[in-house]
């Protein structure tokens, strides 16, 4: 449970809400109530719980991880003196002496107003008679819809109960407005509290990649890897692993999220890893591919070399005004070029790339949003637009080549090779900064053994 920072998410509160004000100023004449409910807990099998992680917008305004959360925000209009309102109640679990001797201690009531900056409180059971109340008089809920079925129906309710008094003179939210609207853009553009928090996930990414790859024999199975990752990361604070470990060898470097980690590893095979640490809730997203033991093979260090060039293509295109999709044609300009210079492609680069010729061999985006959630909230294009990059913004630059162990369209000696190169890339006012970049990647680096 964090109570670190108290200050940093009384920050973040209070700029959501001004932000929220002022849009209600502009598009309304009424006051608008914020709801941030909680990620719901889920059965894993009979009685046994999955690992529970808070949801990310909820913990970004508060630091609290307990589940059976709800987070209520008012936006009040400016009063006389020109001072707008802001007020904060939080429902949450209450202090159980029996429950906490199985599953640790709760801050009840009392604890989130003393420490995670509540001005009211209430145990999670009073919601239902308490929502109507703080809906009343206010025009506009910013609520989002859709992700916790049962939560909607608790917020409907509760306009529901509210309409019922209007006969005594009260309003009720006639509009609902996804927060992430505002949220979102507020995430999407990270501080320097965001950024010490990523730069350590990539940190203790780093070091796992490193031992991985000076770790890693022939005779090996894939999950002996991915514990070794799991280790790296718990063993320097990380919380969690920010996403499951991909960690695939030969053919299965090919399968874009291949998952089951456990085939053993033969001798000249290449090992593609795709794992990142999660840090106070903020997530690294790496990939590296290396040999099992041996040195490149003639046609998977052209492959391998051929990414890299894309990839260092792509993160040079990392600016600001640049757009994810520049960064991508870049990538697939470089791919093209290369996998006709193979003989893997055959025909005029600009034709082929207009008729996505590359797709067997590259079939995905080079670029997502990264910060607490890795594939990370914010818009990817404006009135109907790519996104200009702006300093702050974080992203992943990730270029691959995947060929298939049956695909018979190129020669044999080139089939089963898959290769994958990513780091996190933060935009700045000049020359892109690559959190990730003691990570090693040339050819002569992934290749020398040992490394840890």
């Amino acid at each position: 449970m964090c109570t670190c920072h108290s200050e940093l998410f009384a920050k973040r509160r209070r700029a959501f809400l001004e932000a929220v004000t002022a849009r209600s100023r502009a598009v309304s004449d009424g006051d608008a109530v914020c709801v941030f409910p909680a990620a719901p807990v889920f059965t894993r099998n009979n009685d046994v719980e999955h690992d529970y992680r808070q949801d990310s917008d909820l913990f970004y305004l508060t630091g609290f991880n307990e589940p059976s959360t709800v987070l209520v925000m008012d936006g009040k209009s400016a009063g006389p003196d020109g001072a707008a309102e802001y007020r904060s109640t939080m429902f949450v679990r209450p202090r159980d002496a029996d429950r906490e001797i199985w599953d640790g201690p709760r801050f009840g009531v009392d604890g989130v107003k003393e420490h995670f900056g509540a001005d009211e409180a209430f145990t999670i059971d009073k919601l239902a008679d308490e929502l109507p109340k703080l809906f009343q008089n206010k025009k506009r809920l910013y609520y989002r819809l859709g992700v916790n079925r049962s939560m909607d129906d608790k917020v409907l309710e509760a306009i529901d109960r509210t309409r019922a008094r209007a006969k005594l003179g009260f309003t009720w939210p006639v509009e609902i407005v996804d927060p992430g609207t505002i949220l979102h853009e507020m995430r999407l553009f990270k501080s320097k509290d965001d950024l010490d928090a990523m730069r350590k996930a990539a940190d203790i990414t780093a070091e796992a990649h490193i031992r991985a790859m000076g770790a890693t024999k022939p005779g090996m199975h894939e999950f002996q890897v991915e514990a070794m990752l799991l280790e790296t990361f718990r063993a320097h604070g990380s919380e969690r692993a920010a996403y499951g470990s991909i960690v695939g060898s030969g053919a299965n470097a090919t399968i874009l999220h291949y998952r089951q980690n456990n085939k053993k590893m033969e001798q000249g095979e290449l090992l593609l890893i795709d794992a990142g640490a999660e840090y106070d809730y903020y997530a690294a997203d790496v990939t590296r591919t290396f040999p099992v033991g041996a040195k490149f093979s003639k046609q998977q260090e052209a492959i391998y070399q051929l990414v890299l060039d894309a990839q260092e293509a792509g993160i040079a295109k990392t600016v600001k005004g640049s757009t994810l999709e520049q960064i991508h044609a870049e990538c697939v300009n470089v791919i093209t070029s290369g996998l006709v210079k193979l003989g893997l492609l055959q025909g005029e680069v600009e034709q082929l790339v207009k008729d996505e010729a590359y797709k067997p061999f590259f079939m995905h985006k080079t670029s997502h949003w990264l910060g607490m959630d890795v594939h990370d909230v914010g818009n990817y294009y404006l009135g109907g637009k790519a996104r200009p990059l702006e300093p702050g913004m974080v992203l992943t630059v990730e270029p691959g080549i995947y060929i298939g162990k049956d695909y018979d369209k190129v020669p044999a000696e080139w089939r089963g090779i898959g290769v994958r190169i990513e780091d996190d890339i933060l935009v700045t006012d000049g020359a892109p900064d690559n959190l990730t970049q003691a990570i090693p990647k040339t050819v002569a680096e992934v290749q020398r053994a040992p490394l840890a």
